[in-house]
């Protein structure tokens, strides 16, 4: 079974007046640069997560793609606070979670769980899955006695698909899928509402991708879990998603429904992702038109100026996309896109160009590349540069 045979999202099953449970506003993650042997001094700060917005409905899942290194996992772990907001709010049902200290804080974790991406790692291995899963409920209150607590245990391997068996084992006896149920058990074990899985499938087999899948979805539609899904296979992402958020170099630069962004993509940045995804057709993925971006993620630790995406767009204008930074702004229908010029490059006004690729070296000076890397569009069964 492959990620494609996975019944259609839920997409549109979340009304868009429904109530959000999880309101991020202008969020900023900056982790300080250091530097010196006696005395440490800050000479600068990598900008992991830069004015982020976003809002997470209550029962619906949100999924959020980009590259490595854009900040998504940083992203889901600010939003657990499992690292320290810079600036910026995180509200989870109305309650401003960057303000919560001990305690308080520990309460409202119950309510909020993490599936984290690779599942050995995150499984003590001196651990039996039984101690596991007991550990959360303890710490939370909810081992309410040795029968009733089984009985939970042997629940929560039914509702994963586990044997149970599996209470007496320790995490290395399991495969990858096996432990990455593991993971979901120990998040479910505390009851939560908001799950948060960073990339739950990306370790795993496709016929095993496709598994999980089902079974986070089956949970979520049993239980009335909301899930916030990090990933960077678009496949799993449209499957699972009823809203999509792409993030490029620690913004958010497109954000709406999983249907309309894959049918109407306006970002500059989401077309280019969208146009790698291979079509199992030879006859039409020769002729469709790919772009190819220039160059590497700039470093988060000195970002461009203006658009962030402005050194590798293929539609950049010399005015607006150097200085000025664009906000995520409506376009319609909840559809969300940062970019100066979308409507004009959606109506043909702008056209694709050629792109020098520009290399940022230690030092912080530009170092030229050769025209044989820039930006390339491939459409009609040939290769070439777009044309102005």
């Amino acid at each position: 079974m492959s990620v494609e045979s996975v019944g259609a999202a839920s997409t549109g099953a979340v009304p868009a007046s429904a109530e959000p449970l999880l309101s991020v506003e202008d969020l900023k993650i900056h982790f300080p640069i250091k530097q010196g042997i006696v005395f440490d001094r800050t000479v600068g700060h990598v900008y992991a997560v830069d004015g982020v917005d976003l809002a997470v409905r209550r029962g619906e899942t949100y999924g959020l793609v980009g590259e490595s290194g854009c900040g998504k996992t940083t992203l889901g772990r600010g939003v657990l606070r499992l690292v320290e907001p810079t600036d910026g709010s995180v509200l989870f049902d109305g309650v401003d979670v960057a303000s919560l200290r001990g305690e308080e804080l520990r309460r409202m974790r119950r309510r909020m769980q993490m599936i984290f991406q690779d599942p050995l790692s995150s499984l003590d291995p001196r651990q039996s899955v039984e101690s596991i899963l007991v550990e959360g409920m303890r710490a939370h209150g909810l081992d309410r006695g040795r029968e009733s607590t089984r009985q939970r245990l042997l629940e929560l391997l039914d509702s994963v698909g586990l044997p149970r068996t599996s209470l007496r084992k320790y995490p290395h006896e399991f495969s990858g899928g096996q432990r990455q149920r593991i993971g979901i058990a120990r998040a479910l074990a505390v009851e939560p509402d908001l799950i948060v899985a960073d990339e739950p499938v990306s370790a795993l087999d496709v016929s095993v991708q496709a598994q999980v899948i089902n079974l986070l979805e089956e949970l979520q539609e049993q239980l009335g879990l909301t899930y916030l899904v990090i990933a960077h296979d678009l496949a799993v992402v449209r499957h699972i998603s009823d809203r999509i958020g792409v993030m490029y170099l620690g913004s958010i630069v497109e954000e709406a429904d999983s249907d309309t962004l894959y049918r109407e993509p306006r970002h500059p940045y989401t077309r280019a992702l969208l146009s790698a995804i291979p079509v199992p057709d030879p006859r039409v993925e020769d002729e469709r038109e790919q772009i190819l971006l220039t160059g590497d993620l700039p470093s988060p630790a000195n970002p461009p100026a203006g658009c962030r995406f402005h050194t590798r767009c293929p539609w950049r204008q010399p005015e607006r996309c150097d200085t000025e930074r664009p906000v995520l702004r409506e376009l319609g229908g909840g559809h969300r896109v940062a970019c100066h010029w979308a409507e004009d490059i959606e109506a043909g006004r702008i056209r694709p160009h050629e792109v020098e690729a520009e290399l940022v070296s230690a030092g912080g000076g530009v170092v030229e590349v050769p025209d044989s890397v820039a930006t390339t569009f491939r459409s009609g069964g040939g290769s070439g540069v777009a044309g102005p």
